[in-house]
């Protein structure tokens, strides 16, 4: 069995031992969605596997206020309609927290709904601005925006590039939205955008022009605010026409390792802005790393973390707003809503993380690049 056929057979089996599970009436149950099938599956089987290690942890620990937590995941398979599907069903089940979706544009499908039921929803990793517009909304990911600003400034401070070819999905509101800000943030930098090319969710298998005209205006380094599957392609390609510049991107290319048939010695070098590192070497995330290694198999990814941090900062908002499963959604979400705002967590994405009434978290990004097939931190 290879190891994503062992990942998705553990989701799959974690799903039927929940819906089957004999938690009491008044626990907590927190729903999750996201892809574990289809091309987005690494993101969304990291976040059911690190949401069920944190709900194991919880519930050895006491629970939320002395109340278990019980998990139920969905998957969406990265499609919006999908995935407001799932929420319907998780509601059948008696969701009263979701924690998703894991990508932003079923994640903003669902925020819609989650916004007229007035349920507290966190979000692990859609990034989009609009995934956390609801006053009902968080994320522990930071926004696209924020992504294409940071990455901008991280390449500009440390000199990784005289001349930046950046190659986007213009069809993909993750990947529109970082190029944006990417570009606007560029231009007070110390290096010049030369060629910008974008490709469609109809054209995102052959990448030979846009690396042409990357090659031809000279550029040292190619930017990349896509996923992982599409930049698997695009390293292939760049190898085959003999093009080898630094390749940099950001949290949508952690799980380029992982791809199935990659050959992973192209992506040596690539560098990336997460808010987790794998390599890590301060106790919880060793802790985490371990565990998950464990008992699923391969290295958690950032999503992975993000999930992870999000059961955790749930936990931390309902017992410092001292809330319990017997009260209804409407009022779980109030409660939320104001212990988020008030409380300073320490997760794997972050020491000190704090979230603002607008559902967005502060923290620090930290840059890694990849070496010796594995995730290694920078500077």
């Amino acid at each position: 069995m290879n190891k994503f056929a062992k990942i998705a057979s553990c989701v799959l089996a974690g799903t039927m031992v929940l819906s089957t599970s004999a938690f009491a009436a008044d626990t907590w149950k927190v729903g999750g969605i996201g892809p574990t099938t289809g091309g987005a599956a690494v993101y969304g089987q990291a976040v059911a596997n690190a949401m069920q290690i944190a709900a194991d942890e919880i519930n050895e620990a006491g629970g939320i206020n002395g109340y278990q937590v019980e998990i139920n995941f969905q998957d969406d398979e990265h499609d919006a309609e999908k995935a407001v599907n799932a929420y319907n069903t998780l509601k059948d089940w008696g969701m009263q927290i979701l924690e998703g979706t894991v990508t932003s544009t079923p994640c903003i499908a669902v925020a819609a709904e989650t916004l007229n039921d007035n349920m507290f929803q966190i979000t692990p990793s859609g990034s989009a601005q609009e995934c956390a517009a609801g006053a009902n909304a968080f994320r522990v990911c930071f926004t696209d925006p924020a992504q294409g600003t940071m990455s901008a400034l991280y390449i500009g401070e440390h000199g990784l590039a005289e001349k930046v070819a950046i190659i986007y999905n213009s069809s993909d509101v993750y990947s529109t939205g970082i190029y944006e800000t990417f570009v606007t943030e560029a231009e007070s930098q110390g290096f010049e955008v030369v060629s910008v090319e974008a490709f469609t969710e109809d054209s995102k298998t052959d990448f030979s022009v846009q690396l042409q005209k990357a090659k031809e205006a000279g550029a040292d380094l190619v930017f990349l605010p896509i996923y992982y599957t599409e930049a698997s392609l695009i390293l292939t390609q760049a190898a085959a026409m003999e093009y080898a510049p630094t390749f940099f991107g950001v949290d949508g290319m952690d799980g380029i390792l992982d791809v199935e048939g990659f050959d992973t010695t192209l992506a040596e070098g690539v560098m990336l802005l997460t808010p987790f590192v794998a390599s890590a070497e301060d106790e919880l995330t060793q802790n985490f790393v371990s565990k998950f290694e464990e008992l699923y198999g391969g290295i958690p990814n950032q999503f992975a973390a993000d999930a992870y941090d999000g059961l955790y900062a749930i936990k931390a908002a309902a017992e410092a707003s001292d809330l319990n499963p017997d009260m209804s959604i409407s009022d779980i979400c109030e409660g939320l809503k104001a212990g988020m705002t008030s409380i300073t967590f320490d997760g794997l994405t972050g020491a000190g993380c704090t979230w603002d009434e607008n559902g967005e978290p502060t923290k620090d990004p930290k840059a890694m690049v990849i070496e010796n097939g594995v995730y290694a931190p920078m500077e």
